[in-house]
């Protein structure tokens, strides 16, 4: 059964992202052979810095359309994973027209992995709430949380840490995983540049490269224990 990972957040500041880019480049180092789904029409960075190496693609999810062309993606693709980058409002979009998508992974033969990536805001926690209600864990859909380090060690997570919805997530078989902290100035040149991460580990110097290699390596630990 091949993959679909949302990377998911509905609010923008959360690293959704540079988790996605992570997620890419994992998949690439296993010998897979993923394309990209940018839904951030507004801001598609994480488009301009894979499309030249990767197979990458941009679909509008705000209207039904989007989602139709979205599943017809994912039965022409079959055994190929989709990596979906959303946007920060696409939300109420998921309300709307999650079912679409949902409806269709037994038929696809897919299954759905969501990795909600949070900071240490309330916020994002109510979002997912809501993301669950429309598109709950069942044997096709699986959510996982990726508290984003860029925002204080684990334990700084208490909101979520001490939460309801942490119980309920892993209650289901959901995971939670810590996404390593990357140097500023190395994500500034993988946000500021539109670098992949693979064309960034052969072109920054060396001392870039050197951290970007150690997070690299934390990066593809953490993704692992969510997609292996």
């Amino acid at each position: 059964m091949s993959k679909i990972i949302m990377i998911g957040g509905s609010k923008g500041g959360t690293g959704k992202s540079t988790v996605c880019s992570a997620v890419l480049d994992y998949l690439e180092s296993q010998g897979n052979d993923p394309i990209l789904v940018e839904t951030d029409t507004a801001n598609p960075d994480v488009y301009k810095a894979h499309k030249a190496n990767s197979r990458a693609t941009a679909i509008e999810l705000d209207t039904s359309e989007g989602w139709i062309d979205l599943v017809n993606l994912a039965d022409n693709t079959r055994g190929q994973p989709l990596v979906i980058n959303t946007a920060a409002r696409n939300l109420t979009a998921v309300g709307k027209f999650g079912k679409t998508l949902e409806s269709t992974l037994a038929e696809l033969d897919r299954e759905l992995i969501t990795l909600w990536t949070i900071n240490r805001q309330r916020d994002s926690l109510e979002l997912m709430a809501d993301y669950l209600e429309t598109l709950p864990v069942s044997d096709r859909h699986m959510l996982h949380v990726v508290r984003n380090l860029y925002f204080g060690e684990p334990e700084k997570f208490q909101l979520y840490n001490d939460s309801g919805t942490r119980k309920r997530i892993e209650s289901t078989g959901g995971k939670t995983v810590d996404f390593p902290d990357l140097a500023d100035r190395v994500a500034d040149d993988l946000a500021t540049k539109r670098l992949s991460i693979k064309r960034a580990s052969e072109e920054l110097p060396i001392g870039n490269r050197a951290e970007l290699l150690r997070w690299r390596k934390l990066a593809h630990i953490a993704i692992a224990a969510l997609l292996s």
